[in-house]
């Protein structure tokens, strides 16, 4: 393995649906029943804002009846024991990166748990219902929304992620479709700056061509067998360092 020192990680909904969240699209998916129109524009949002909270007030109840998996886990070890820069960009709206222990991460897609004022900008955590029209604590208006990004809108931390993109020796993407974009160009930003790239995914994806390596199979198992090999890898290299045992030190 070559060396690497700055890692980007790209997760999507492949790693989640192991958990039992259901994917946007395909039979049984979140979208199965609603058009994305009626539920994740703008526009939906000031037509029909009933349909659009109750959908995202379902959503965000169901969090409490699933929990991270295998593969949420191991990247929580990864940043925990990477000694080197990391960044984990997902496109999921979940938290269950969070409740692994992951850290050094964003969402690009927004949050479930946060609700977003229309008029000020602000953002709230927010566990529960979150009718129409309510009330911000920040400046009292009653436009607070979820906080997610709808199509046609800007996803987050866009400048942070290109930044990363451009500094990274390796860009793994993990569960995605590599259908959606922004977020489906990364590998080809990351390979224009000279990184690896490896993609982790159930079946193969959109964009599967452009990565150096595919690695087919659940991300439950996969991401945990990479990720001993990257440590591992690091370990060898830079005992000390990273905070394992020196070479002449037996362990158990």
């Amino acid at each position: 393995m070559t060396a690497i020192s700055t890692i980007v990680i790209l997760t999507g909904a492949g790693i989640s649906a192991e958990s039992g969240i259901a994917t946007f699209r395909g039979p049984g998916g979140l979208w199965e029943g609603h058009r994305v129109e009626d539920v994740c524009t703008p526009r939906a949002l000031a037509r029909d804002p009933e349909l659009v909270h109750r959908f995202y007030d379902l959503r965000r109840a169901a969090l409490a009846d699933v929990e991270p998996n295998a593969a949420h886990r191991a990247l929580a070890r990864l940043d925990a024991e990477w000694p080197g820069e990391l960044l984990i960009v997902t496109q999921n709206v979940d938290d269950l990166h969070e409740r692994a222990g992951a850290r050094r991460m964003l969402h690009m897609h927004g949050e479930l748990l946060s609700a977003l004022c229309a008029e000020c900008g602000a953002r709230e955590a927010w566990a529960g219902e979150m009718p129409p029209a309510s009330v911000c604590p920040s400046c009292g208006a009653p436009a607070l929304r979820p906080d997610i990004v709808f199509f046609g809108e800007m996803p987050y931390a866009m400048d942070a992620i290109e930044c990363a993109l451009a500094r990274a020796d390796l860009f793994v993407s993990i569960g995605t479709s590599g259908a959606v974009y922004p977020a489906a160009g990364f590998v080809q930003t990351a390979k224009y700056h000279g990184a690896r790239t490896l993609e982790i995914n159930l079946d193969r994806s959109e964009g599967s061509g452009w990565f150096d390596e595919s690695r087919r199979g659940p991300a439950g198992e996969l991401v945990p067998a990479w990720i001993d090999e990257v440590l591992q890898h690091t370990l060898n290299r830079h005992p000390r360092e990273s905070g394992g045992p020196s070479p002449d030190r037996s362990t158990r």
